[in-house]
């Protein structure tokens, strides 16, 4: 009996198994973490005032005598897809004095969802949009990482905020926007982000399959649905000093540096991005000649960003010029939301 008893007791020490990654799994891990540390009054203070979470449910309020705990958590997070419950749970693990048991819990599902691939530091500089001259760069701060336009600065977009750990909506976009080109408070929302789509559109100059990709895109803003991840046009991913001509005159080859700028971005979380290049015969061919040299170069660099834990999707240029491209493009943006859900 007694080994028995040995044998029994050394599976209680057996670890758990990962925790399934789900909305569910994630919104179960919220509630039971913030409904177990904290009163029914400080979790409004947590919820509204410390993580600063809007309230969205029309015509009630989270201090209404006849919601529970569970309600308020509810209420404070309704719609939200996995990408903001993931966010949010970074957010109490950083910034909220939680049980310690209900604490493991929640790290151990973070680490199950990052185990799902993605980057795995967040942005930091988004300098994207350039409608002139490649902007001129230095390291302000190596240490640090921090950059600084010295040249062409009024060609680019910059966006000067921290990049939120669910991603980058049209909506972010809209309100730094807003403040960068002194729109007032009572312009709606709406006309900001046709200003805003605009100046972005004039990035792409006169390509007109990129044109087709970013106004596809652009169709799912309408009606004012402005959360949702943003199509970011023309960023810089790498920065190489000299111009193409100045390496010519110096007898070197090329840029050691492949692909400085990207097509498309999308955030679709801190970690999730999305890479889509639009791919002219440039990317393949000198002139009508095909080039292997060039499609390794492509090949190459599209497999380094996937070892980074981008996610890369190449169209075609032909494809994006035949009958019925947008209604393929449409198709393509549906089912990649959905995946990213």
């Amino acid at each position: 009996m007694a080994d028995f008893d040995f044998f029994s007791a050394g599976f209680t020490t057996v670890p758990k198994a990962p925790p399934k990654v789900s909305s569910r799994a994630f919104r179960t891990a919220i509630e039971e973490a913030l409904i177990h540390t904290y009163t029914r009054q400080d979790l409004e203070t947590v919820l509204g005032e410390e993580l600063k979470l809007p309230w969205p449910v029309a015509d009630s309020e989270p201090s209404e005598s006849e919601y529970t705990k569970r309600d308020v958590i509810k209420g404070y997070t309704k719609g939200w897809d996995l990408p903001k419950l993931a966010a949010l749970v970074r957010r109490m693990v950083a910034e909220l004095d939680l049980n310690e048991a209900l604490l493991a819990d929640l790290h151990a599902l973070l680490a199950a969802h990052d185990r799902g691939g993605g980057v795995g530091t967040p942005p930091k500089n988004l300098i994207f949009a350039a409608n002139g001259p490649k902007p001129e760069l230095v390291l302000r701060d190596a240490v640090n990482n921090d950059i600084e336009i010295t040249r062409n600065g009024e060609y680019c977009l910059v966006f000067d905020r921290p990049i939120p750990a669910d991603g980058l909506t049209y909506q972010n976009l809209i309100e730094w926007w807003r403040k960068r080109q002194g729109f007032a408070d009572a312009v709606p929302d709406r006309e900001v982000g046709v200003d805003l789509h605009a100046r972005l559109r004039e990035s792409l100059g006169d390509n007109p399959v990129e044109a087709l990709v970013f106004d596809t895109y652009a169709a799912r803003y309408r009606n004012n649905r402005f959360d949702v991840p943003a199509l970011i046009p023309q960023v810089y991913l790498h920065f190489d000093p000299a111009t193409q001509l100045a390496r010519r005159a110096a007898g070197q080859s090329g840029s050691p540096l492949a692909r400085q700028r990207m097509d498309f971005l999308i955030l679709f979380s801190s970690r999730h991005r999305v890479v889509l290049e639009v791919d002219g015969k440039q990317h393949y061919a000198d002139g009508d000649v095909a080039s292997p040299r060039l499609y390794s170069e492509m090949v190459a660099e599209d497999r380094r960003l996937r070892l980074a834990g981008y996610e890369v999707y190449r169209f075609g240029g032909a494809e994006l010029m035949a009958d019925g491209a947008a209604r393929m493009l449409t198709d393509f943006f549906d089912q990649l939301a959905e995946r990213m859900r």
